[in-house]
């Protein structure tokens, strides 16, 4: 059977051998001595000034939604995970739909201002599958009309645009490490801004709102990470060249065997070094996407549909209708990618997929 992703696991000796550590510390949580090292390993190796690594993706967007959003409208993308569009209207704010590009298929950001009213407080924008936004259009556009940026950057872990990470755009950047993610904690994620002062401000809200042990800044709630999720990132760490090689060859495989004469594939924003972390195709339509998704799956094969359906569609999102959005989510799939997958499983996979489209 070949799944959309796989979990990378590193060596269980090499797991254990963090694992230990946590154990000679008697320390399991509240930023013990493996999370602190993985937050400057990261920030090496992603080149930023800052991180803070928390529990899940969701819970970056849900605390920068709560400092940013002011309960207002929230311009946003209708193609993206349910996370970006349900953490707006958790935070009580309401989501904005504007439609996407059909080939960076990132928000469209030519459509943004018509969207702007009197109560729009920020933009949350999606990297989709690691392909940068238009984020100096947005910039613009945000200091035009005093607006806060949020960039849900869940696939965007390693992505360089114009020579500078990804997660330096915007007010605030999001990340999962959730398992199914190129790096990973099993379940994680990080928040990235460049602002020293809303950096402790990201900080508080995460811990509780604690200043110390007896004081508090503000409101916060937790969404710190804990120690056994940090050993298993430092582990995932040791391990990322590799993982980026087999993943970077299997895309270049994809790339060379499938037939895009019926095929379509998402075009990556100019000036962005990418990262490989998903393979979406776009078919003729959706009746042909099942047909092949079918084959594929008769054979053991199961690509997934990211991102269906196109959240404006969402009942408690209330949105509008969004023609490119709705026409791509219902023809778009992934197909498996990870850092196991084999020549062998590529060749199997190119080879229903094109006879069957």
């Amino acid at each position: 059977m070949i799944n959309v992703t796989q979990t990378f696991l590193p060596p269980i000796a090499e797991y254990v051998k963090q694992i230990q550590r946590a154990w000679d510390n008697q320390w399991l949580t509240n930023r013990g001595e493996l999370v602190l090292e993985l937050e400057e390993k990261l920030k090496k190796y992603l080149d930023i000034p800052n991180i803070i690594i928390t529990n899940n993706g969701t819970v970056p967007l849900q605390i920068a939604l709560k400092l940013l959003g002011g309960q207002g409208e929230i311009i946003t993308t209708p193609f993206s995970y349910v996370a970006t569009t349900a953490s707006i209207v958790w935070e009580n704010c309401i989501p904005v739909f504007v439609d996407i590009h059909p080939e960076y298929l990132t928000i469209d950001e030519t459509k943004i201002e018509a969207a702007i009213t009197s109560k729009t407080t920020a933009i949350l924008a999606t990297h989709v599958f690691g392909n940068p936004c238009h984020i100096e259009a947005i910039a613009a556009i945000a200091k035009k009309h005093s607006l806060k940026v949020i960039y849900d950057a869940a696939h965007a872990f390693g992505v360089k645009y114009k020579s500078q990470s990804l997660f330096t755009a915007g007010d605030v950047s999001t990340c999962s490490f959730h398992a199914t993610k190129l790096f990973h904690t099993g379940e994680g994620g990080a928040m990235f801004t460049n602002d020293i002062k809303l950096h402790d401000q990201l900080f508080y809200s995460h811990n509780f709102g604690h200043n110390g042990p007896l004081d508090f800044h503000g409101l916060g709630i937790n969404g710190k990470i804990s120690e056994l999720q940090g050993a298993m990132g430092l582990a995932v760490f040791e391990h990322l060249e590799t993982i980026m090689e087999v993943r970077k060859a299997a895309v270049d495989f994809y790339d060379r065997e499938l037939d895009f004469s019926r095929l379509d594939k998402m075009k990556i924003r100019e000036h962005t070094t990418w990262n490989y972390s998903y393979y979406p195709v776009v078919f003729e339509s959706e009746a042909v996407l099942l047909q092949a998704q079918k084959a594929l799956n008769d054979d053991h094969i199961f690509p997934r549909r990211y991102f269906y359906p196109s959240l404006n569609r969402i009942p408690y999102a209330k949105g509008t209708a969004m023609p490119i959005s709705e026409s791509i989510a219902s023809r778009i799939l992934c197909l498996p990618l990870s850092a196991s997958i084999t020549e062998t499983d590529l060749r199997r996979i190119t080879t229903v997929l094109n006879a069957n489209i």
